[in-house]
């Protein structure tokens, strides 16, 4: 009877292994750094991503990986990102060198798994912070492309060392009110900038001031969001993860 319990019992641990192993996507093939499962991002966005994250990729052999999916069938998110870092193996076998930034709209969570190489780079602390600060403010607008651009070029910078994570600390500290000041100035001038062109355009076309607003506003679309952070275009193409590990670095959070 013992035997047959352990046999049943064996059998439902590998079911449920099994299932919880579904859970997890694999890895796309061919292989891309940015896999947007969610769909909330459009085909610009994923492509300047994907450059950028190519290039830097090619340039530094660290791989930052966004991955954007539906649901996290149950799992905690720092536990799903684990699984699917260890899974794909982002970043370098023996450097561990591999980021993954994801993010699970429906349950409003996001979290950025470090590899074993870069938890001194990026500590525990440095992913909140970026989480909290880059990306979560944006998240809450439904702007999932300005947060996600907003933290992966940190963690380039980050990992670059173009500066230390207390760097990053006491400027994010003391930048706050400087930088908040300094974009509602930039969405004033912006703004006066507009009015004044849309004044002109209307005086030359014979329309209303509104009407010439409107149109120059459907006429600019998206076109300024391709150097959003100034991401350079990239070239070639993505050849694949390279077997990298995690061990519980990182942070997350949620709106």
């Amino acid at each position: 009877m013992k035997l047959a319990r352990l046999f049943v019992l064996l059998i439902v641990v590998f079911i449920v292994g099994n299932t919880y192993a579904q859970d997890i996507p694999d890895a796309p093939n061919p292989p891309r750094l940015v896999n947007d499962f969610a769909g909330i991002l459009n085909k610009q966005d994923v492509a300047t991503l994907e450059q950028s994250l190519v290039q830097f990729n090619n340039e530094t052999s660290t791989q930052i990986a966004v991955v954007t999916v539906k649901s996290l069938h149950g799992y905690d998110i720092s536990e799903f990102s684990f699984e699917l870092g260890e899974k794909w193996g982002i970043g370098q076998k023996g450097k561990d060198n591999g980021i993954l930034v994801l993010v699970a709209p429906n349950e409003r969570k996001t979290f950025i798994a470090t590899g074993y190489g870069l938890e001194g780079v990026v500590p525990d602390a440095i992913a909140k912070r970026i989480v909290e600060q880059e990306m979560i403010p944006y998240f809450k607008q439904g702007d999932y492309y300005s947060g996600i651009a907003s933290a992966v070029k940190t963690l380039m910078s980050l990992t670059k060392g173009e500066f230390t994570a207390d760097d990053y600390a006491k400027k994010k500290g003391r930048g706050i009110p400087f930088i908040i000041l300094f974009l509602f100035l930039g969405i004033v001038l912006n703004f006066i900038f507009r009015i004044k062109r849309a004044r002109s355009y209307a005086l030359g076309h014979n329309m209303s001031l509104w009407m010439a607003l409107m149109l120059m506003s459907n006429s600019g679309g998206r076109s300024s969001r391709g150097g959003y952070n100034s991401f350079s275009s990239g070239s070639g193409g993505f050849g694949g993860f390279g077997g990298g590990s995690f061990g519980g670095g990182g942070a997350g959070g949620s709106w």
